[in-house]
């Protein structure tokens, strides 16, 4: 019984603003029974968590959530919006909104959406300031011209009403079991500050906190900013062909094999294949490239990207949640939950160390007063100060606000990392190891030779056509596509099977015919003298060379190549550059990687199984820091036991899914782009935390010395907090690659043309 009723559950929480935000939330939450694996995503405001409901009930996480000043509501159902509190705009994320119906008029679809922050000024914060500064102002206006007791209750006045909402805060906290936040502190200083005689310091430090919860509000807003841009590239609109007519119907709900209309102008609201026209169309937005793309019947149109010229229809090919902005929202997304060591570090120490901290100043207050007869006001007054500097706000943000700038960076430049420990991993990189095909090359061999042993060459190609039919692998295609050009028809074929790491085969006429490598030949005892010398020749000029066997016996061979990137040799270099050692994996022959090899000035392996590129990585990884770039299914395994593995954009879904980090632009050059943010993000953290314990540690001891007071010691926290927040979202104005990039794009899968990357790398 209870197997069923435990199951994974997920709200939408609103109104969070800083990581403290979203500790207090998954505190609120992991003390009720039955809760377990709780993960709060600060930007993407998910709050996901495995439940027993036998134990407690939905409800009861709703109710636990509210009663912390968060709003919250189910996975699809319409965001609970906080007073005051920001909300992503609807459809920023896959299912956030799910209750627009594909039938629905047009008007409906395109009314004005809750896509934008709320000013300010119309927030709860953004009163609580105006409200406490004009308080405080109207105070020290008291002083001059009535007489001193009256001015000293108009700032106890101004105190009051600001600190109210913060001790309810501050209560509601401690009954959901955490007694020792900011809000907390807060309420005990500046009660105590009143109690002691010093109300226009009290009244000061309530002004200044609320400034500072404030700027924390408008810099998750900020941060938010590129989420914001990523949910405005898809139209909330498509043109559906009906029954020989259009009509307009929400983009989210087209579904697969539809057709629809993009008009000149408008954005492509799905992947798709285009069916009819022939137009340009501007990949700006998903690719970052600057030159339009001729798009013909057969090509593939990316979600986002702008039609500039004619009339296109497009079939879908991919529902609205696996598009290519979905796919790199969701990754961002998913990021989020994958906290970085450091951060899991922090975390576990504020716990510490604000209990410390209030320990510390109760002995502070009570120990001088006590043991040597010194002025209680004076102690008590110090001991208050001590709490507020001593609050942890700034450092427990110090790593999600670096890590949430990077991911926003990252994505707008295709440089996707699934979470603050790939960042971390990603930064101590010293060696990168590349797979050859599809990665260090475009990945679309074109057949160069072919030489006949026995029969024609239109004989020869039909067969090794015949075998490869319907092959995904890039050798396979390349042979059917020459096939075609040559106008020769693939041989019926049956039984096909690949040979992984080796070539294919299948049944023509009764005969069994292969299409394999020569060393899968030599192993067949059909590798001949005069063949051995005919490969040689081949591949001493970097071809691949593929033999083709009937019953074992060789007809003839077909000779390939697969140029490298036009950037590759440059991103080797910029690796060499960054102290990065690279090699090249592949399962060609030597002479062929070889010349690879040698043309971009980088170590290679050959002739690898993908159980030997296992191998190699773990080799690597006794005594350095791998990182590994790939496309294929056979790259899967060897990502997986990277320190890193990062796939290619235009690579397999396994490889997506397997890898840590994706490069969603098929740009060498964003190899080292992505180290570089990493490092930045890394040397980002590490300034943040400098900056938060560095101010604390001297205002600790000012304050105890007695040099420094209330109001500075919350300037302390609040300007330690807005410091940090300040210099995290510098990452976001980050140039991964050193040179600034089109405005506007995310990068996305996309096959970089040829003529494309000369212009862009």
């Amino acid at each position: 019984m209870a197997d069923t009723s435990t199951r994974q559950r997920e709200w939408r929480v609103t109104g969070m603003d800083c990581g403290s935000c979203a500790a207090k939330v998954r505190g609120a939450v992991e003390r009720l029974p039955g809760v377990e694996h709780v993960d709060v995503a600060l930007m993407a405001e998910r709050l996901r968590l495995t439940l027993d409901e036998t134990q407690t009930p939905p409800e009861d996480i709703e109710k636990a959530v509210r009663g912390v000043g968060f709003g919250i509501a189910p996975k699809g159902a319409r965001p609970e919006k906080p007073k005051g509190g920001f909300v992503l705009p609807e459809g920023a994320f896959p299912d956030a909104a799910e209750a627009v119906e594909i039938d629905s008029e047009p008007e409906e679809i395109t009314g004005p959406a809750d896509d934008a922050p709320t000013s300010w000024l119309k927030t709860s914060k953004g009163r609580l300031v105006l409200g406490t500064g004009a308080l405080l102002a109207a105070a020290w206006a008291s002083r001059l011209i009535l007489p001193t007791e009256i001015a000293h209750w108009a700032f106890v006045l101004a105190t009051l009403v600001g600190i109210v909402p913060v001790a309810q805060r501050a209560l509601a906290m401690t009954r959901a079991g955490m007694p020792f936040t900011i809000e907390m502190l807060m309420t005990i200083a500046a009660g105590g500050a009143l109690l002691i005689g010093e109300p226009e310091e009290a009244a000061l430090v309530v002004f200044l906190f609320a400034v500072g919860e404030l700027l924390e509000g408008v810099s998750a807003g900020k941060a938010r900013d590129s989420i914001r841009a990523l949910s405005k590239l898809v139209p909330k609109t498509a043109r559906l062909e009906v029954g020989g007519k259009t009509r307009e119907v929400a983009a989210e709900r087209l579904q697969l094999g539809q057709v629809v209309q993009v008009r000149p102008g408008d954005r492509v609201p799905c992947d798709g294949e285009v069916i009819d026209g022939t137009s340009g169309v501007d990949e700006s937005p998903v690719t970052g490239e600057s030159v339009p793309s001729l798009k013909e019947p057969g090509a593939e149109v990316f979600a986002g990207s702008i039609n500039t010229e004619a009339l296109l229809r497009v079939r879908v090919t991919k529902a609205a949640e696996d598009n290519t902005i979905a796919r790199i929202v969701r990754l961002v997304e998913e990021a989020e939950s994958a906290r970085a060591p450091t951060e899991r570090f922090i975390d576990r120490f504020s716990r510490v160390y604000m209990p410390a901290v209030v320990g510390v100043a109760v002995l502070v207050a009570v120990v001088p007063p006590l043991a040597f007869g010194l002025a209680w006001g004076d102690w008590v007054y110090r001991a208050l100060a001590l709490l507020l500097i001593g609050c942890p706000c700034a450092l427990v943000i110090s790593v999600p606000a670096s890590i949430t700038s990077a991911l926003s960076t990252g994505a707008r430049n295709g440089l996707l990392m699934k979470g603050g420990a790939v960042i971390e991993a990603a930064a101590r990189t010293t060696h990168v190891a590349f797979d050859k095909t599809g990665t260090l090359t475009h990945g679309r061999p074109r057949v160069t030779d072919v030489s006949v042993l026995s029969g024609s060459d239109d004989n020869l190609m039909a067969l090794a056509a015949g075998v490869e039919s319907g092959a995904s692998h890039p050798l396979g295609q390349a042979i059917c596509a020459e096939a075609a050009r040559r106008g020769v028809d693939a041989a019926t074929a049956t039984g096909s099977r690949a040979l992984p790491g080796k070539g294919a085969q299948a049944s023509i006429d009764g005969v069994t015919v292969t299409v394999g490598s020569p060393r899968l030949a030599n192993e067949r005892g059909a590798f001949t003298d005069d063949l051995r010398t005919r490969v040689a020749a081949l591949e001493a000029e970097g071809k691949t060379v593929v033999i083709v066997l009937c019953n074992d016996m060789p007809q003839g061979l077909i000779a390939l190549r697969d140029e490298p990137r036009d950037d590759a040799a440059n991103a080797i270099a910029q690796l060499r550059g960054l102290g990065i050692s690279s090699v090249m994996l592949t399962g060609d022959n030597p002479r062929t990687a070889q010349a690879i090899a040698e043309g971009l000035g980088i170590e290679h392996r050959s002739e690898l199984m993908p159980e030997d590129k296992v191998t190699a990585i773990r080799d690597l990884t006794t005594d350095a820091r791998v990182m590994m770039i790939g496309d294929g299914i056979n790259d899967a395994p060897a990502l997986a036991a990277a320190h890193v593995g990062v796939a290619m954009g235009s690579g397999t879904d396994v490889a997506l899914e397997t890898a840590d980090a994706a490069i969603l632009r098929n740009r060498v050059t964003d190899v080292p782009g992505k180290l570089r943010l990493a490092r930045a993000t890394m040397s980002n953290i590490r300034q943040n935390i400098a900056i938060a314990l560095g101010l604390k540690a001297v205002f600790l001891v000012t304050t105890v010395l007695g040099i420094t007071g209330l109001w500075i010691a919350i300037l302390a926290d609040t300007g330690a907090t807005v410091l940090v927040t300040m210099n995290a979202l510098r990452l976001l104005f980050f140039q991964p690659a050193g040179t600034p990039e089109p405005a506007g794009h995310v990068g996305l899968t996309a096959e970089t043309r040829p003529d494309q990357a000369a212009a862009t790398t």
